[in-house]
């Protein structure tokens, strides 16, 4: 295989990147090599990198790591890491995580200078994730302007959404300004659902999966495709989440303004910052945390956080016209058999009869024997997706 068939892998936030890189292959999927992250961008930075096969890879330290003081930062010296760990070979292209496509982009593109405008427009959309996106591609391209990149979007999965799911109660002239729902974690839900075919053998039918993490959302998923979700306009939307409200009467938004004096940024702060299992326990926004604390305030949003997967769950069930099977992904569904445990009780009435042993095992089936629903632990890997579909795009 060419030393050039290698695909660096972007996944930005507010304060971090992840990457990984993968050597790509025409008649197989392209193969990881390594992954990691840069955290704490800006304020105090942290390294972690391993190989595919669990080992420890060295990283920048002392005032190198403590220099980087933006994305531009990290990926200017993320060539420079890649060769001193043997994978300095030149890249084919990059694949980056962008949260956002709007109503125009439903499947992967390869970015030019027009769609890169065109997504930093929708920047408003979402402005705790896109921008960020945004600067690093922007980054790349200034270092390594020859180099291909695509952007595969957290929306495009939800395309399929009916026009009753994704229509919101306004009046219809804010629908062509962009005002409807869109979803978001679609990356994780497209790997999650074809996955779990492997896993059953066949097509599950009616499924949810549930990518429950700092962020957190619910898809009901049909033949593949989705029709619902609990994710909306914006990632507030729906469940509770590790710092972020979910599902809030408008109202009480109204009431904030008026009552309490906030203006916007004070609200999105609290809304986006200082909600969710943070505000409810004034703890942690961790689930680790929480369940290895012993202060009722814990136990509390714990049971609060339960609930809300557990009333969306039906809400999608309804969506779907009943269920065949129930999916756990992402940081807390992955990990937290508690949450999965407290989840799957409340879905008896839908006849889910859970396996303990199972369960605290991590799965991945943690449905009981002659369960009429299924439930299933399946880890996610959002980089591959975006690996796979970064090959197709450039013809690797």
């Amino acid at each position: 295989m060419a030393a050039a068939d290698r695909l660096l892998i972007l996944n930005a936030g507010s304060s971090s990147l992840k990457f990984a890189l993968y050597e790509a292959g025409k008649e197989k999927d392209p193969a990881p090599l390594c992954r990691g992250q840069f955290a704490g961008i800006g304020r105090r930075p942290g390294f972690a990198a391993r190989r595919t096969d669990g080992t420890l890879l060295p990283g920048p330290e002392g005032p190198v790591l403590a220099a980087i003081a933006s994305h531009a930062d990290a990926l200017a010296l993320l060539p420079e890491w890649l060769a001193a760990n043997g994978e300095g070979a030149g890249l084919a292209g990059a694949g980056h995580r962008v949260v956002h496509g709007g109503t125009d982009f439903s499947r992967p593109v390869r970015i030019d200078a027009a769609t890169l405008d065109a997504l930093d427009a929708l920047s408003p959309l979402a402005p705790h994730h896109q921008p960020h996106n945004i600067a690093a591609i922007r980054a790349l391209r200034a270092q390594q302007p020859a180099l291909p990149q695509v952007a595969c979007f957290d929306t495009a999965f939800h395309a399929t959404l009916p026009e009753t799911a994704r229509r919101l109660g306004l009046p219809l002239e804010y629908e062509a300004k962009g005002m409807r729902r869109y979803g978001f974690h679609g990356l994780s839900y497209e790997f999650v659902a074809d996955r779990l075919r492997s896993l059953a053998g066949r097509d599950p039918g009616r499924i949810i999966v549930a990518h429950l993490g700092n962020g957190a959302s619910l898809c009901a998923i049909r033949e593949g495709r989705s029709i619902a979700t609990t994710m909306g306009f914006s990632t507030l939307d729906g469940l509770v989440m590790g710092t972020r409200i979910g599902s809030l009467d408008p109202g009480a938004i109204l009431h904030l303004m008026r009552r309490e004096g906030l203006d916007l940024r004070k609200l999105e702060d609290l809304l986006y910052n200082r909600s969710g299992l943070l505000g409810l326990s004034g703890i942690s926004a961790d689930m680790k945390t929480l369940l290895g604390s012993a202060d009722p305030r814990a136990k509390a949003a714990i049971g609060q956080y339960c609930y809300a997967v557990s009333r969306h769950v039906g809400s999608l069930a309804a969506a779907l016209g009943g269920l065949d099977g129930l999916v756990f992904t992402g940081g807390v569904g992955e990990n937290a058999a508690p949450v999965r445990a407290a989840v799957c009780a409340a879905a008896a009435w839908l006849g889910l009869d859970l396996d303990d042993a199972a369960n605290r095992a991590g799965g991945p089936l943690i449905s009981a024997a002659g369960s009429r629903v299924a439930a299933w632990v399946v880890p996610t890997d959002e980089e591959l997706v975006i690996a796979r579909h970064t090959a197709r795009i450039l013809g690797l």
